[in-house]
C-alpha cells in the first residue's frame, strides 16, 4: 500500500497576513508524515511594483510577466516569502527546504505560447516532467520541500507559474509513489455561492456544478484557475481535493469544499 502524502498550498491573503500565515504553518508543522508545502506570493510583489510604478496586470486570476514582474516576483517570491516561511517552520522543529523549480531541476516548465494573451514569462508545467523520484527522496529523507511559484526554462530564465498550478502539478506527479492528498487553503471556508459570504461553502463540487456556476457566474476570477488544477489533479491519480480556510486543518477531518471525480465512488 502506498504511503500517504499532503500537498498543501497556501496563498490569498494569509500571505500578507503574518498572524494567519503562521497559524497555518504551525499545523502544517504539527503533522505527522510526507508532506509539501506549496505557496503563493499574495500581495507583497503588487505592492512593490506599485511603489516602482509598475501597474500589475491580471486575466482571469493569471498575472502577465513582463521581464521587470519577472525580476521583482522572483526576488519577492523566492527570496522574502519562501525564505520567511522556511525559517518560520525550522522554528516549529519542521526540517523544510526552500526551492523554486529551477533548483534541482525539479520544475522545468515550457513558455506559455502567444495566443489570445501575451502573458509574457509565465511557465506552464508538464506534471510528467516533474521530477517527482527528486522531491520523493527528499521527503523519505525526512526534509520538508517548500515550493516558490517560479518554474525555469532550461535555458536561463526563471518563469512565473500559478502556484495552484505547481501544487497540482506536484500533487499528479508524485501520485505515481504516494497517495496524494492536495489541500488548497486560502482565507474564505472554501468555494463560496456568494463571496461575500463566509458561510456559503459549498460543500461539495463535481465538474458539471462547477460549469454551471462558472456559467452563472458563481464561480468567477481567481477561484477559476483553482478549480481547474483541482479537477485535472484528480483525473491523474491524486486521491482527494480539498479546499478550505485555516480552521478547515485544524479539525481531525479536513472541512471546506470538497471536490469530486467522476471515477469518485463517493460523489453526490
Amino acid at each position: 500500500m502506498m504511503e500517504s502524502l499532503v500537498v498543501l498550498k497556501t496563498g490569498g491573503h494569509l500571505i500578507d497576513n503574518p498572524p494567519a500565515l503562521e497559524a497555518v504553518l504551525r499545523d502544517f508543522a504539527a503533522w505527522q508524515g510526507p508532506r509539501i508545502l506549496v505557496h503563493g506570493g499574495g500581495k507583497i510583489a503588487d505592492k512593490l511594483m506599485e511603489k516602482l510604478g509598475i501597474v500589475p496586470k491580471m486575466v482571469e486570476g493569471r498575472r502577465i510577466t513582463d521581464r521587470e514582474t519577472l525580476d521583482i516576483v522572483a526576488m519577492v517570491y523566492a527570496g522574502l516569502i519562501n525564505k520567511n516561511i522556511v525559517a518560520s517552520l525550522q522554528s516549529h522543529a519542521c526540517n523544510a527546504i526552500g526551492l523554486t523549480g529551477a533548483d534541482g531541476n525539479v520544475i522545468p516548465a515550457g513558455k506559455r505560447p502567444v495566443k489570445d494573451v501575451d502573458y509574457g514569462f509565465v511557465g506552464d508545467v508538464d506534471p510528467g516532467c516533474i521530477s517527482a523520484d527528486m522531491l520523493g527522496n527528499l521527503v523519505k529523507i525526512g526534509l520538508v520541500p517548500v515550493m516558490a511559484p517560479l518554474t525555469h526554462d532550461g535555458a536561463g530564465s526563471l518563469l512565473n507559474t500559478n502556484a495552484d498550478t505547481i501544487a497540482s502539478s506536484v500533487a499528479i506527479a508524485l501520485a505515481k509513489i504516494f497517495r496524494v492528498q492536495l489541500v488548497f487553503c486560502f482565507e474564505k471556508k472554501g468555494v463560496l455561492r456568494d463571496p461575500d459570504d463566509d458561510h456559503s461553502v459549498i460543500d461539495f463540487l463535481d465538474e458539471p456544478l462547477f460549469r454551471q456556476y462558472k456559467d452563472e457566474g458563481v464561480i468567477t476570477a481567481g477561484m477559476i484557475p483553482k478549480l481547474d488544477n483541482a479537477f485535472a489533479a484528480l483525473h491523474s491519480g491524486v486521491s482527494e481535493v480539498r479546499i478550505c480556510s485555516p480552521d478547515g486543518l485544524k479539525a481531525g477531518q479536513l472541512g471546506g469544499t470538497r471536490i469530486a471525480g467522476a471515477q469518485d465512488p463517493t460523489a453526490q
